[in-house]
């Protein structure tokens, strides 16, 4: 049997034909490649299958193409599209409400099916949230890919004078972190680009393993992209057509630039150091392909900032029969354009403030067009091993007009560039090497992983948990609730019937919780969630779930996690020792705020801990192994005995209850809840309740007393 591959790519518009790259900031370097590296997969011997996961999009806006669940690219590839949040496109920085969505979701497919893959491949920060839920839950060894991150943008816009509160409104950076320092805690293997990016930009992250680490550069296409072409004729007819409208003198040597009109690509400053330079103008022409666009004012709000930008300093330095700008080209076109520049004795620039790695330098290169490039991340490592242009600093203006300057003075260097690139591209980074490289390393590490040692409920085994189960807070909502005499009788008949079982969650101990809940004088319950979710009990059973128990110790530190958090004692104090547990420690907050949590978060990381803390009733705060919650619990109880997801409800009334509700169970909140959770109003699967009989409300609502 051979390998098994599942990736994650959740955003922009991907598809297994015509790619709409640079359609908008969403649908770049990162689709094309996803999409390249499941291809080339596909069609190794040593691969049985290889499925991509990705967003599915009624929109009218888009193609239909996007509305498929099921695309086969290949006899043993397929696209799989599976709903989350609006039907519409979105931006990806609107999507973290959804994802818990999603993460049932393929857990619940990948449940059904005879054969689990054998590796996780997450892309980006959005899908390595996912992808490390997914991992978590079934045990699956997880490969992330950041392709760009978090920590290293924010580092970036901060130097750009933008304020840290409009960056976190427009591009959710904290949430974008967060999910990154998630996806390394679950990672078995990281993949990046370049050194620098590992050394540098990883390396800032607390949950940061160099072991992990391997880096492969991507390939280029070496049927697409090439120095010969039969067609030169063709091609030069069709291109000149193109860009003749927009410039006097079309046989001047081109400065090409190809990239989303984002403002990380930094395309106004290329069109500053052109309008700033008589000699630049002299020689060259500037041809910037910025993907496509209909009308300006249909674009994202991004977008259309930098193309304002693009058409005040083509205006300001008179730049007009001197730049080209067209509003659309075809995918198939690109290769011919570097081709175009090439022979025309042009360079290709990339004014980039951050890449990752940057794709479109092998594409030039391997084309026989030298470059210009930022001194960043991926360019450092290409020019190293090709030695086909030069680097600059694109933040200083100067510097970057003496370089193009010098790169484009130069006939003979050039000639020695263009042979350099082709020789380069070709010996380092061709698509076969890196799916080879990959492949490798996929089998390779997959025999030093330990397989998860519990297993799936089969039809023989009698569950403990019933087919439906609601769960109570037994601190909160049972400790507080006016109406249960009436949830009393109307639970009585069913719990007997054995429709429906009992869930109890709680911070308290086994015993504790059990005296408390006698007063309540409701059904025994099937199952207790204890301790914040670190220990499940089964009915009247005194040992708790072994399963459970070594899912959640990973790499538990209960000493590093006091030592760390001992001198916020200002802020924290440690509970009695009856309120601690071997895998819970417990404080209680000298005045509420919620920027603690961020604070504790910030420091566990910090310190490499895996451990997580959780926020309840804004003034007790719970440090827990990071796998463990009372979500992940309730997720590990709903795999380990085959229960729908969907036949789970939770109340859920508090602050830090945020948690409960996300996914595909289904969710009551009282009336009377905390001002917190009416953010969730517009999930489909909360039921707010405005009576007094608000549990019984709920179970009406999704017809949870109806057999089925």
């Amino acid at each position: 049997m051979g390998l098994r591959l599942l990736h994650l790519n959740l955003h922009g518009l991907i598809r297994s034909h015509d790619l709409e790259l640079g359609r908008d900031s969403d649908t770049g370097g990162q689709t094309l490649y996803v999409l390249e590296l499941v291809k080339g997969l596909a069609a190794r011997p040593e691969v049985e299958k290889v499925q991509l996961i990705t967003r599915l999009i009624i929109d009218r806006k888009v193609s239909l193409d996007y509305s498929k669940p099921v695309e086969k690219i290949s006899s043993t590839a397929e696209i799989i599209r599976l709903p989350f949040g609006p039907k519409r496109y979105i931006r990806k920085e609107l999507f973290w409400p959804y994802l818990d969505d999603l993460a049932d979701q393929i857990v619940h497919r990948l449940r059904k099916e005879n054969q689990l893959p054998d590796w996780i491949h997450a892309h980006y920060a959005d899908a390595g949230y996912v992808g490390a839920l997914v991992s978590r839950r079934l045990g699956l060894p997880l490969v992330f890919t950041g392709h760009s991150l978090g920590r290293e943008k924010l580092r970036r816009l901060l130097s750009a004078g933008i304020d840290h509160d409009q960056i976190e409104q427009t591009y959710s950076i904290t949430k974008r972190i967060d999910a990154e320092e998630l996806a390394l805690a679950h990672s078995n293997l990281l993949i990046t680009s370049t050194k620098q990016e590992s050394e540098v930009q990883y390396a800032r992250y607390g949950r940061f393993n160099s072991k992990n680490v391997e880096i492969i550069p991507p390939g280029v296409d070496l049927n697409r992209f090439h120095s010969i072409d039969s067609n030169l004729k063709e091609e030069e007819k069709e291109l000149n057509k193109l860009f003749k409208p927009f410039l006097r003198d079309i046989h001047k040597s081109p400065l090409l630039a190809i990239s989303r009109a984002v403002r990380r690509k930094n395309i106004p400053a290329l069109i500053e150091t052109y309008g700033r330079s008589p000699i630049l103008q002299q020689r060259h022409n500037l041809i910037l392909i910025l993907g496509c666009r209909e009308d300006s004012r249909q674009l994202d709000k991004q977008q259309r900032e930098v193309f304002q930008q693009v058409f005040e300093l083509v205006d300001k330095y008179n730049l007009y029969g001197k730049v080209a700008y067209p509003k659309q080209h075809r995918r198939e076109q690109i290769p011919s354009i570097y081709r175009w520049a090439a022979n025309r004795k042009g360079l290709f620039v990339n004014p980039a403030l951050t890449e990752p790695f940057g794709l479109t330098l092998l594409e030039a290169a391997a084309c026989g067009l030298p470059t210009v490039t930022t001194d960043d991340g991926g360019p450092r490592d290409i020019l190293s091993r090709c030695e086909n242009g030069l680097l600059v600093d694109v933040t200083d203006l100067e510097a970057f007009r003496d370089g193009i300057e010098t790169a484009g003075s130069n006939t003979s260097l050039w000639k020695t560039w263009s042979m350099n690139g082709i020789e380069g591209v070709s010996r380092h980074f061709s698509w076969d090497a890196h799916v080879c490289n990959y492949i490798s390393l996929m089998e390779k590490r997959l025999k030093f992983l330990a397989p998860r040692n519990w297993t799936f409920a089969n039809n023989k085994e009698a569950s403990p948990i019933g087919q439906k189960l609601i769960f109570f807070d037994l601190d909160n909502y049972l400790d507080q609730s006016k109406g249960l005499s009436i949830l009393r009788n109307k639970l009585k008949d069913h719990v007997l019937n054995c429709d429906i079982q009992l869930g109890i969650l709680t911070g308290r101990s086994i015993k504790a919780a059990r005296y408390r809940y006698a007063e309540t004088q409701l059904p025994p319950p099937s199952v207790w969630i204890c301790q914040a979710g670190t220990e499940i009990y089964y009915a009247d059973e005194n040992k708790s779930d072994i399963f459970w128990q070594e899912l959640i110790t990973v790499d538990w530190n209960r000493k590093g996690v006091e030592k760390v958090l001992f001198d916020l004692k200002d802020y924290l104090e440690l509970q009695p020792p009856e309120h601690q547990a071997p895998y819970k420690i417990s404080y209680l907050l000298k005045e509420p705020s919620d920027a603690i949590l961020s604070l504790v978060r910030k420091r566990l990381r910090q310190s490499g801990l895996a451990a997580s803390p959780h926020l309840k009733c804004h003034w007790y705060l719970d440090v827990v192994p990071l796998r463990a919650s009372r979500a992940e619990a309730i997720r590990f109880l709903s795999l380990r005995w085959g229960l729908s997801l969907e036949k789970v409800l939770v109340v859920a009334s508090q602050q830090g209850d945020a948690e409960l509700i996300k996914g595909m169970n289904t969710s009551v909140i009282p009336s009377d809840h905390d001002s917190s959770l009416d953010g969730f109003r517009t999930q489909q699967r909360v039921f707010f309740s405005d009576g007094q009989d608000s549990v019984l409300d709920g179970l009406k609502h999704f017809q949870f007393f109806k057999s089925h």
